[in-house]
């Protein structure tokens, strides 16, 4: 190998100027949120959440309270130095940020009871939802719509507490797991489902309401990006579809732009949605007439 290439390559890709483009903002020092400890954070908070399904030993109900909080102290611990990276990425570390990051951390550890209502409410859905279901612990245990739900409820409300990168990384982390991508700014009732889930698409400004239910390739997306000045896509505008309480939307749907289905619509199977559609209305494709059998 010629030593002059290695070294040649070095020094390109050491070069300040190619580097920053990779970044916001000017920094001596860059770090970011580690996916493997933050893959520890999702694995404690959801042996936290449900203690009786996740977690590699066995859980007592005399030594409950120890068990969970061991768990919560790990939690808050990893999950404090991880935001604080987080924070870095988008300002110079200063003692300041350590005393936010602590009292997100402890913000979080505060919303974990309601995350745990809200995800019990899930759980209940899954299963009213799926006759093949025998029990609440095997949707606990199996179905990947709870697993993306748990990282998505995570990440809602870390963004919430002004959090950057990390609510994006725990939601991409269970679409890698589960294959169902729900990007953390969506806005999600309690009730929610997802019928086998490989597929579905929940876009950034998604609101859904209570008790609503999506099958397997759904996308809740946009439908055009408006530009600014430059031509670029202008950021932060409400473009995806409000699906109010009560709906259900059939398998490889797909909604559109910012539109409303109302409360109780049904929304068949392979259907392309770009429209408004009134509450307790069904859309559905045309039927075919069957042909005779020869």
């Amino acid at each position: 190998m010629n030593h002059e290439v290695i070294t040649q390559s070095v020094q390109q890709l050491t070069e300040m100027d190619a580097l920053q483009r990779m970044f916001n903002r000017e920094s001596q020092v860059f770090r970011m949120p580690n996916e493997k400890v933050l893959a520890e954070i999702v694995d404690t908070a959801r042996d936290i959440i449900f203690p009786y399904h996740y977690g590699d030993t066995p859980v007592y109900n005399d030594t409950l309270t120890y068990y969970i909080g061991v768990r919560v102290d790990r939690l808050s611990r990893r999950l404090r130095e991880q935001i604080e990276i987080a924070l870095e990425f988008e300002h110079d570390a200063c003692p300041e940020l350590q005393e936010k990051a602590d009292q997100i951390a402890e913000q979080f550890i505060a919303s974990l009871p309601e995350l745990r209502r809200l995800l019990t409410t899930d759980v209940i859905a899954a299963y009213n939802g799926d006759p093949a279901a025998k029990s609440h612990g095997e949707i606990i245990s199996c179905y990947p719509v709870i697993k993306a739900l748990t990282n998505y409820r995570m990440a809602h409300q870390l963004l919430l507490l002004g959090v950057p990168l990390i609510p994006r990384m725990l939601t991409e982390m269970a679409h890698s797991e589960t294959g169902i991508d729900i990007h953390p700014g969506a806005q999600i009732g309690e009730s929610f489902t997802i019928d086998h889930g490989t597929g579905v698409v929940i876009g950034e400004t998604c609101i859904i309401g209570n008790n609503v239910k999506l099958y397997q390739g759904v996308t809740l997306g946009a439908r055009s990006f408006p530009l600014d000045d430059n031509g670029n896509p202008i950021k932060g505008i409400a473009r995806h579809p409000i699906l109010e309480d009560n709906v259900i939307v059939y398998a490889n749907s797909t909604i559109l732009g910012r539109i409303t289905i109302g409360r109780g619509a049904t929304i068949g199977g392979n259907i392309w949605v770009t429209h408004d559609v009134p509450a307790g209305e069904s859309v559905v494709q045309g039927h075919c007439t069957p042909t005779k059998k020869l």
